[in-house]
């Protein structure tokens, strides 16, 4: 695993209290299903295509659905912010649009923008 993100054992007890507590069944390795979501992410990969060393696709994908809706992510972003001991950054520029997405500006069905967007 020496070219995949695997995260600490310090990182990891840093976020770990914010990880919702398991009820029945074990989970699943957090340390190694959370380092194969953040590589996902940070790869532009379908789940589909994760990597064997993380485990299965299925299980990477549904921990990152199931405490994406209970707000872990968020409460681990909002730690690392909190603290301001480094720098946090988050990128969305991935983003996939439609064929006819070009032809709302002739319709002219795109959002207002602002005035000093207009002027900028």
């Amino acid at each position: 695993m020496s070219d995949l993100l695997l995260l600490s054992e310090a990182q990891m007890r840093r976020i770990e209290p914010h990880f919702p507590l398991s009820h029945g069944v074990p989970r699943v390795d957090d340390r190694r299903i959370l380092s194969g979501i953040l590589f996902m992410i940070r790869n532009g990969l379908r789940w589909r295509n994760a990597p064997p060393a993380y485990g299965l696709h299925k299980t990477i994908f549904n921990r990152f659905i199931r405490w994406s809706r209970l707000g872990v992510f968020d409460r681990i972003f909002a730690e690392l912010a909190q603290n301001g001991d480094g720098t946090l950054m988050i990128d969305a520029t991935h983003l996939k649009a439609h064929r006819t997405a070009a032809s709302l500006l002739k319709m002219r069905l795109y959002p207002a923008l602002s005035a000093e967007a207009e002027a900028g």
